[in-house]
Protein backbone atom coordinates (compact mmCIF):
# COMPACT_ATOMS: atom_id res chain seq x y z
CA UNK A 1 0.00 0.00 0.00
CA UNK A 2 2.84 2.40 0.74
CA UNK A 3 3.98 2.20 -2.90
CA UNK A 4 0.45 2.93 -4.11
CA UNK A 5 0.10 5.85 -1.71
CA UNK A 6 2.88 7.76 -3.47
CA UNK A 7 2.29 6.56 -7.06
CA UNK A 8 -0.90 6.88 -9.09
CA UNK A 9 -0.44 3.38 -10.52
CA UNK A 10 2.11 0.61 -10.28
CA UNK A 11 2.37 -2.53 -12.37
CA UNK A 12 2.78 -6.08 -11.09
CA UNK A 13 6.32 -6.70 -12.33
CA UNK A 14 7.59 -3.39 -10.96
CA UNK A 15 6.00 -4.12 -7.59
CA UNK A 16 7.51 -7.60 -7.59
CA UNK A 17 10.97 -6.23 -8.33
CA UNK A 18 10.71 -3.36 -5.84
CA UNK A 19 9.47 -5.61 -3.03
CA UNK A 20 11.78 -8.50 -3.96
CA UNK A 21 9.02 -11.07 -3.64
CA UNK A 22 7.63 -14.02 -5.56
CA UNK A 23 4.70 -13.88 -7.97
CA UNK A 24 2.56 -15.99 -5.65
CA UNK A 25 3.32 -14.00 -2.52
CA UNK A 26 2.62 -10.67 -4.20
CA UNK A 27 -0.53 -11.97 -5.90
CA UNK A 28 -1.83 -13.22 -2.55
CA UNK A 29 -1.36 -9.84 -0.87
CA UNK A 30 -2.84 -7.94 -3.81
CA UNK A 31 -5.87 -10.24 -3.83
CA UNK A 32 -6.48 -9.46 -0.17
CA UNK A 33 -6.23 -5.72 -0.80
CA UNK A 34 -8.58 -6.03 -3.76
CA UNK A 35 -11.09 -8.04 -1.69
CA UNK A 36 -11.18 -5.23 0.89
CA UNK A 37 -11.61 -2.72 -1.95
CA UNK A 38 -8.36 -0.98 -0.99
CA UNK A 39 -6.99 -1.18 -4.53
CA UNK A 40 -8.27 -1.09 -8.10
CA UNK A 41 -6.94 -3.60 -10.60
CA UNK A 42 -6.57 -2.63 -14.25
CA UNK A 43 -5.67 -5.34 -16.78
CA UNK A 44 -4.50 -4.52 -20.30
CA UNK A 45 -2.20 -5.91 -22.94
CA UNK A 46 1.05 -4.34 -24.12
CA UNK A 47 1.36 -5.98 -27.49
CA UNK A 48 0.73 -9.63 -26.67
CA UNK A 49 1.84 -9.43 -23.06
CA UNK A 50 -0.64 -8.92 -20.23
CA UNK A 51 -0.01 -5.89 -18.04
CA UNK A 52 -1.77 -5.49 -14.71
CA UNK A 53 -1.60 -2.21 -12.82
CA UNK A 54 -2.86 -1.31 -9.38
CA UNK A 55 -4.06 1.92 -7.80
CA UNK A 56 -5.12 2.74 -4.26
CA UNK A 57 -8.79 3.57 -3.74
CA UNK A 58 -9.96 6.31 -1.40
CA UNK A 59 -11.07 3.58 1.00
CA UNK A 60 -7.60 2.06 0.83
CA UNK A 61 -5.87 5.39 1.35
CA UNK A 62 -8.02 6.12 4.38
CA UNK A 63 -7.40 2.67 5.87
CA UNK A 64 -3.65 2.99 5.30
CA UNK A 65 -3.54 6.42 6.96
CA UNK A 66 -5.48 5.03 9.92
CA UNK A 67 -2.99 2.16 10.14
CA UNK A 68 -0.05 4.58 10.17
CA UNK A 69 -1.76 6.72 12.82
CA UNK A 70 -2.29 3.64 15.01
CA UNK A 71 1.37 2.64 14.63
CA UNK A 72 2.49 6.16 15.49
CA UNK A 73 0.28 6.18 18.58
CA UNK A 74 1.69 2.84 19.68
CA UNK A 75 5.26 4.10 19.25
CA UNK A 76 4.52 7.26 21.22
CA UNK A 77 2.97 5.20 24.04
CA UNK A 78 6.05 2.97 24.19
CA UNK A 79 8.38 5.98 24.34
CA UNK A 80 6.46 7.51 27.25
CA UNK A 81 6.68 4.32 29.34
Amino acid sequence: MSVLMVNDRYDFNSLKELLDTTDGNLASHLKGLEKEEYILVHKTFLGRKPNTTYAATEKGKTAFKQHLDALEKLIKQQKSN
